[in-house]
């Protein structure tokens, strides 16, 4: 009952402080004009077919150990969770480790909040550069879902929220991205292609849930991933000649007005 009644608590606080604050989901200054590649960390990933420089890429976490490997020694953007900069747990250290003295162009850091001259601090004491950096709240978190997807998720537990990698793919798709693939994401796979711990994975179902609605609702979402199109039901992404018609990517850009 206790617990019931602090999720409930926890729950109204959010949707007031989400209808007071009315956050906007983050934005490109020039969206998207093309496909995006969002790649994760996964144990098994693949590059898409005909994948070449009009393709723009999001990494997510420590998965530039993945992007380099295809030749891109920066990705157009990368998504990086607050705990992976200061955390003392095996992932955060390990994802320190492979970024140590990379660099990107657009940085994300999702729910950090000790402010820009601490965060700075932290990604100095590992060597990782950017062009550019913004902090991205909670709400704006939830904004970016429900903008995309029209619904509210306000994150009362782990089980109940998108990955990261799911975030920047609704990111992708609500900046123009004509089709996302994502590769080295699979909700059901345990492990990193970084580390040799083969930890577990949190948001399984919501992420399942997620990328199968977004299909449904005519988003051009597709994997590159044959094990993650089978065990998922995304569609595989087979090359750009039979990506997305300019019809369906008109119909989800509507549903997002």
């Amino acid at each position: 009952m206790a617990s019931s009644f602090a999720e409930k608590k926890t729950l109204l606080f959010r949707r007031l402080k989400y209808m007071l604050r009315r956050p906007k989901p983050p934005m490109l200054a020039a969206p998207f004009d093309g496909p995006v590649v969002v790649v994760g960390s996964a144990p098994v990933s693949h590059i898409p077919v005909d994948f070449d420089r009009t393709f723009r890429v999001i990494t997510i976490n420590g998965s530039q150990a993945v992007t380099r490997k295809w030749g891109i020694a920066v990705p157009d953007i990368t998504f990086m969770q607050y705990r992976q900069l200061d955390g003392l747990n095996t992932n955060a250290l390990e994802v320190r480790r492979v970024l140590r003295g990379e660099r990107t162009g657009m940085l994300y850091v999702l729910l950090w909040r000790k402010g820009m001259k601490s965060l700075n601090e932290h990604l100095k004491a590992f060597d990782y550069s950017y062009d550019r950096v913004q902090i991205v709240n909670r709400y704006e978190r939830i904004a970016l879902v429900e903008k995309v997807c029209g619904l509210q998720v306000f994150e009362l537990d782990a089980m109940s929220k998108c990955s990261n990698g799911v975030i920047a793919v609704l990111f992708a798709l609500l900046n123009g991205a004509t089709d996302v693939i994502i590769s080295g994401i699979n909700p059901n796979s345990t492990g990193h292609i970084y580390n040799q711990e083969n930890l577990s994975r949190l948001h399984v179902q919501m992420d399942s849930e997620m990328l199968l609605a977004l299909v449904r609702q005519g988003y051009p979402v597709y994997t590159a991933d044959p094990e993650v199109a089978q065990s998922v039901g995304l569609p595989l992404w087979k090359g750009k000649a039979t990506a997305t018609n300019p019809t369906a990517s008109t119909g989800a850009a509507e549903h997002m007005r």
